[in-house]
């Protein structure tokens, strides 16, 4: 199975950055791509996007939730919320594994296919084989330097690159 694995997100005010990195891997230890674009702007270009989880799952669901952006005019919730109950009810979606980040300049979330919607308490969201690491340097970053969110999301996803063999640093960025 091919995975796409680290995302980061971080949220000041109304200011907000998902960063991921370009690494692909097919099972547990080969690199098949490492420029993969997984972080987009939807909606306008009102709201970002960033995927981890099997490849092919992460693009169908991100394409499900840019329909369900528009069917609710850019509410970031409300498309969050139809979303998870969709991918936890259908039979087909609930077997996708991914995990996505949604942001706007108003609100970040994390969505699983379980149904889980969670706002993040420190403005920070990380998911994928990397989350751990990007999310202790984001976190640290973030309470010892004076930073805009974009320098913290890039920097703490160099820093997991460092550490998890399932994270690279061609690192793709967009901020609001």
């Amino acid at each position: 199975m091919f995975q796409a694995t680290t995302i980061l997100a971080v949220k000041i005010d109304d200011k907000v950055a998902v960063a991921g990195d370009g690494q692909v891997t097919f099972g547990n230890n080969t690199i098949i791509k490492n420029s993969a674009k997984k972080v987009r702007r939807l909606y306008e270009g009102k709201v970002i996007a960033g995927f981890a989880g099997a490849a092919a799952d992460s693009l169908t669901l991100c394409e499900k939730f840019e329909g369900k952006l528009e069917t609710y005019q850019g509410n970031l919730l409300r498309a969050a919320v139809e979303l998870a109950k969709e991918w936890r009810t259908d039979r087909v979606l609930r077997r996708l594994e991914a995990l996505l980040v949604v942001a706007s300049s108003d609100s970040l979330l994390m969505i699983s296919g379980t149904g889980e919607i969670i706002e993040p308490d420190d403005g920070i969201a990380a998911v994928g084989s990397g989350a751990p690491y990007a999310l202790s340097a984001a976190r640290a970053l973030l309470r010892n330097a004076d930073l805009p969110p974009g320098k913290i999301a890039a920097e703490a996803l160099k820093i997991a690159s460092e550490i998890c063999v399932y994270t690279n640093d061609a690192i793709i960025i967009e901020e609001l």
